[in-house]
């Protein structure tokens, strides 16, 4: 296998075929051998073989067998993987193994992929009985190991592929329980129930690539992922991913969305969706934006999503809104939200809020009042995404405000399915769009909101006289002209925009082009992002 560590190294033969199965620890109880995909277990000096795992499919990550990095000022190496499957997609989980000092051993820990985001993270004992999973539900709140958790998301999982070594041997082809959990000191906690007698407790923390300093990544994944170009199954148009995480793309020719999260080889499924409106910042842009302040960051538009609520009742509008996905080598993903309240970007955030009430939760100790409840529902994407989208996906959203003169900073919480998503940003001007975007000075009355939630009530209150006024005004002029009370949404969001065709709808039922704004996520949308998906 090539890695370091000579002093650790430990060497077989594979009982199957015979070829020679190198150890980088002596203390890993399980290998795959690379010639015969044969499943290993170590048994003194000898391996017994245990199962046959499946070839691991081509997912385009950076990382690789052999990588080497530096955390917590100790270095590692990548030595195993285990590829896991669940019913809305997969994701990877690598195995990663310190250097040893000259008073400790080497030490395991484990680099998984965290809702767009990575986590470092390691086992530890568990001294209560582990929870039922069938007892848990996602948002409720669970004590372990001295620490209150919030529960992200509940899988079932299998094991899809292994290679590598593994500090455990590998249940194949058995479905288990996964519980992520989240707390308000920014930790990620997984239990996994491979084994239900001694389920599996491992705590870590999100970082980025970029500070692990690593080494040794598959130089080509750039290049092979440009040549990376699969046919849309639904016009046979080419599909060329731009990025390794990308799980979703949509057909530019025929507007289908592709599930590519099986990879190269693999069968494409495909549902075709109604034409959107085209978004006002174009895929590929790319500039700099600070998430949540500070030095701005580059950031380039990858996905464009239009989503709209649930009304409760006949009787109420419907709001739609629109969100971009952002994407950071350094940073990785994030989402620049276009309301109708006004801009915002925000991020999916690794821990939860404390003190969750019906009206208030806490986040970096800043109380944030609850403003709305309600359902989303996407219904028209672009571009490429981190999760499976699925057709009209719902999601139970919370939106939350914490105010702080004009600083106006969002948390979302969304519910889809058995995952819980938490996002953190605050709310733009139209100036920093257009300065992140670039578009010319004539484009900036179509970027500007009403950001009405940013004002204090003396401003609210004289807004909403003056408002009254114009009102009256206008319905005189109106009966006046025959000018279309909708342009100011055409002109906006362009003629093939669900406001406008709402407006246009209602015009003619009641002679009233108003769209209401009672939602509006401030959250990314919300996919897999529970746990590590």
């Amino acid at each position: 296998m090539g890695y370091r560590f000579p002093q650790r190294r430990w060497q077989a033969h594979c009982p199957n075929c015979g070829a020679p199965v190198e150890f980088a620890s002596a203390a890993s109880a399980s290998a795959v051998c690379s010639y015969c995909r044969s499943t290993l277990l170590r048994e003194g000096d000898a391996l017994r073989k245990i199962g046959t795992t499946s070839e691991v499919f081509e997912d385009y990550s950076p990382l690789q067998l052999g990588a080497a990095g530096r955390y917590a000022g100790t270095g590692f190496v990548v030595v195993g993987r285990l590829q896991m499957s669940y019913a809305d997609g997969g994701w990877n989980e690598w195995h990663i193994l310190f250097d040893a000092g000259a008073d400790r051993p080497p030490r395991s820990g484990w680099l998984a992929e965290d809702n767009g985001r990575f986590v470092v993270s390691f086992e530890a004992p568990l001294d209560e009985r582990a929870p039922d999973p069938a007892t848990l539900r996602p948002g409720g709140l669970q004590m372990l190991a001295g620490s209150a958790w919030q529960v992200a998301s509940i899988e079932d999982a299998t094991i899809a592929a292994v290679e590598g070594e593994l500090p455990h041997p590998p249940h194949l082809a058995t479905s288990f329980p996964v519980v992520d959990l989240r707390n308000t000191a920014d930790e990620v906690a997984t239990l996994e129930y491979s084994d239900p007698a001694r389920p599996t407790w491992s705590v870590g923390r999100a970082v980025v690539l970029a500070d692990l300093k690593l080494t040794g990544l598959r130089e080509d994944s750039s290049a092979t992922l440009k040549s990376r170009s699969l046919p849309c199954p639904n016009c046979g148009a080419a599909l060329e991913p731009a990025l390794g995480t990308t799980q979703s793309i949509v057909c530019g020719q025929c507007k289908s969305v592709v599930d590519v999260s099986k990879g190269a080889g693999a069968d494409l499924t495909a549902y075709r969706q109604n034409t959107g409106g085209e978004p006002q910042i174009p895929l590929g842009t790319t500039g700099l934006l600070a998430i949540a302040g500070g030095t701005p960051q580059p950031w380039q538009v990858v996905g464009y999503l239009e989503r709209c609520d649930i009304p409760e009742s006949s009787e109420d509008e419907q709001t739609f809104w629109r969100e971009y996905l952002l994407f950071s080598r350094m940073e990785g993903f994030a989402f620049l939200v276009d309301t109708e309240d006004g801009w915002s970007v925000v991020r999916p955030i690794t821990g939860a809020p404390s003190n969750a009430r019906a009206k208030a939760v806490t986040y970096q100790e800043k109380d944030f009042k609850h403003k709305w409840t309600y359902t989303a529902k996407v219904t028209y994407v672009l571009g490429e995404f981190y999760w499976r989208v699925k057709r009209e996906e719902r999601a139970l959203v919370r939106d939350y405000e914490w105010r702080n003169g004009t600083r106006l900073e969002l948390l979302s919480s969304e519910q889809a399915g058995n995952e819980v998503t938490w996002s953190h940003g605050r709310a733009l001007d139209a100036a920093e769009v257009r300065r992140f975007s670039a578009l010319p000075e004539d484009k900036m009355p179509a970027l500007r909101r009403d950001v009405s939630s940013g004002m204090d009530q003396g401003k609210l209150l004289r807004n909403i006289i003056i408002g009254i006024f114009i009102i009256a005004v206008l319905f005189a002029m109106l009966r006046a002209c025959s000018k279309d009370d909708c342009d100011r949404y055409k002109d906006t969001y362009s003629e093939s925009s669900a406001e406008y065709q709402q407006c246009k709808r209602s015009s003619r039922g009641s002679g009233v082009g108003y769209v209401g704004s009672s939602g509006g996520s401030y959250g990314g949308y919300s996919s897999g992002g529970g746990g590590h998906k």
